[in-house]
């Protein structure tokens, strides 16, 4: 199911005891924002999987448009979602701007709307709504898209002392190019006999086979100490000024640390 407290929470989803549809879809083309499904045997293929958030309810509309042009998204394109329904909340209280900005979208060609930008990446399938993430996360390293999850998942994997769902990947600007920051928590259990140096070395070369990307700074930091929200999201934007400030509670860093006046952070 996909949700947001300003839709009165519910947007779309399966029903009821109906089983999850999972797309697999080429890597390569999810970076350039297209749609390739292939199949899961297909082991010549770089691929990503993606979960269904069925299709919208009732009489939601739901429209794929691209956040810099306004125009609607081709069937094969990934672009963020927007959303119209009478049930979607008028605004955000005393913040004019952010409201006119957020609540009332209009389509470029048609005019249609108006519509209120989520903020989230996704496309719709059969009819399905499926997400692939949030705009402001997405790293753009040479072009291409790289969603912060995809990493934080591989890198998750990569050594049993990583704890699952306690990672953020992120982007900096340093010296004019963007460079990749993964941040990570190490198993209590693990802290005091971790070989630092094998557990850098295996972040490093599971990211760069399964993503074609290099790691500028790998900070495995203490576990409970990554900044999440009061619902439990890790808040990647909050580890990148962290990073920044070199505040992170961290057992080591490997790489250079990024202070204010060497790197800004990336928009």
């Amino acid at each position: 199911a996909y949700g947001l407290a300003e839709a009165t929470l519910l947007v779309s989803t399966k029903k009821h005891g109906e089983k999850a549809r999972v797309l697999t879809l080429a890597a390569e083309a999810l970076e350039k924002n297209r749609i390739v499904v292939v199949s899961p045997a297909d082991k010549d293929q770089v691929v990503r999987f993606v979960v269904s958030c069925g299709p919208p309810i009732g009489g939601m509309k739901v429209a794929i448009v691209n956040p810099f042009t306004l125009r609607k998204c081709q069937p094969d394109e990934v672009g963020e979602i927007w959303v119209c329904d009478p049930s979607m909340a008028v605004g955000y209280w005393h913040r004019l701007e952010e409201t006119e900005k957020t609540f009332h979208a209009n389509l470029a060609e048609s005019g249609e709307g108006p519509f209120m930008r989520t903020g989230d990446l996704g496309f719709l399938k059969d009819g399905e709504l499926f997400i692939t993430g949030r705009i402001k996360d997405v790293i753009i390293i040479r072009g291409r898209n790289h969603y912060p999850q995809d990493i934080e998942l591989t890198v998750e994997k990569s050594h049993r002392s990583l704890r699952s769902s306690h990672g953020a990947a992120l982007a900096v600007e340093i010296k004019g190019e963007e460079r990749l920051i993964v941040v990570q928590e190490v198993e209590r259990s693990y802290q005091k006999t971790l070989d630092l140096n094998e557990v850098v070395g295996n972040i490093r070369e599971a990211v760069t086979d399964e993503h074609d990307l290099q790691v500028y700074s790998v900070v495995l930091i203490k576990a409970g100490s990554i900044p999440k929200t009061s619902s439990g999201k890790i808040q990647r934007s909050a580890c990148r000024v962290k990073f920044l400030e070199g505040t992170l509670d961290q057992l080591e860093a490997r790489g250079k640390v990024a202070s204010k006046r060497q790197a800004a952070v990336s928009t």
